[in-house]
């Protein structure tokens, strides 16, 4: 088993300025390759995932779908500058919510003025591991959503309903810290969403219950739980193995094709890299669209592996 470290990366690099070009397999797939892959049309934007945090992390996961580790900069954190932009040029396209990601955001040195610039401007969803949560940072949280005039979530991801099993993915102390967080947040009276990896095969309603009832136990109020598939991308496909090729959607009847099933008619992710489909597929060939949010709104080939996860499962990385 990998063991993780607990412990942010020094010097983080931040901006524009560090921004790498787009590199050869990062220019999009085309709308309609060969293969027979459905497309999936856009419809509006009404979700912007923001990586903030780039891939920079305290953890390094052995599942992670964006390989992300306390030395991983091939995404470079966002700077506010650049955050804020982003989130204007989204509002201007009529954007209702905004998701901001990593990476862990909380390791980002402009995190709070980040979240405190976009919660007043539209409803705000922080993604995080859950072991950064301080005393301080949970009750300035706790303060801003009080005084806000949007939503604001905060989801911590979890990977089973004990220690061993989240720890054999996060490292050791990767599950106290991260319970720790959520009652925290409990406390403060934030109701915080705890996402849970769903193992292949679990019932969902049972699984879901187990979930809820193991939160209850350990403090956390009102307890919320939205379960998310194993994603064979990044690490993970390292470690169990990617899509094989029979694990597309080439040749889905058009028929059986459902053009609002997906959550890539309506969202796009940014990065210091660009636009990208979705937040999955941020280190996917073909998963940057442009450089400007309305350079991507247009169709999207549906023929990655994980778009058949999506597909399977009805999926959508959002709150609901």
């Amino acid at each position: 088993m990998t063991r993780q470290r607990l412990t942010p990366a020094a010097e983080p690099r931040i901006g524009p300025a560090l921004t790498p070009l787009a590199r050869p397999r990062e220019e999009p797939s085309p709308d309609h390759p060969p293969g027979g892959f459905p497309s999936q049309p856009f419809h509006h934007l009404d979700a912007l995932w923001v990586q903030v945090a780039g891939t920079l992390c305290n953890l390094a996961c052995t599942h992670c779908f964006v390989t992300c580790g306390p030395h991983e900069e091939r995404h470079v954190m966002m700077a506010r500058a650049e955050v804020r932009a982003r989130v204007t040029e989204a509002l201007g396209l009529g954007v209702k919510e905004i998701y901001l990601t990593g990476g862990e955001p909380f390791l980002h040195p402009e995190i709070e003025a980040i979240v405190e610039d976009t919660l007043a401007l539209a409803p705000v969803t922080v993604l995080t591991n859950g072991t950064l949560l301080t005393e301080r940072r949970v009750a300035w949280l706790a303060a801003l959503s009080r005084a806000a005039r949007f939503s604001l979530e905060l989801r911590v991801s979890l990977d089973g309903t004990d220690a061993a099993t989240h720890d054999a993915f996060r490292g050791p102390g990767a599950w106290v810290r991260a319970l720790a967080g959520l009652v925290a947040l409990s406390r403060a009276g934030l109701l915080p969403i705890a996402t849970f990896t769903q193992p292949e095969g679990a019932d969902p309603l049972a699984y879901t219950a187990r979930c809820v009832a193991v939160l209850g136990e350990t403090g956390v109020r009102e307890p919320r739980v939205k379960l998310l598939p194993m994603f064979r991308l990044g690490r993970e496909a390292a470690r169990s193995g990617g899509y094989g090729p029979g694990e597309s959607l080439a040749g889905l009847p058009e028929s059986a094709f459902d053009p609002q099933r997906l959550q890539c008619g309506r969202s796009r992710a940014v990065s210091s890299r660009g636009v990208h489909v979705c937040p999955l597929l941020v280190d996917e060939p073909g998963g940057r669209m442009s450089d400007t949010l309305s350079g991507s709104f247009r169709p999207f080939a549906l023929s990655h592996g994980a778009c058949t996860t999506c597909w399977a499962t009805g999926l959508t990385c959002a709150n609901t």
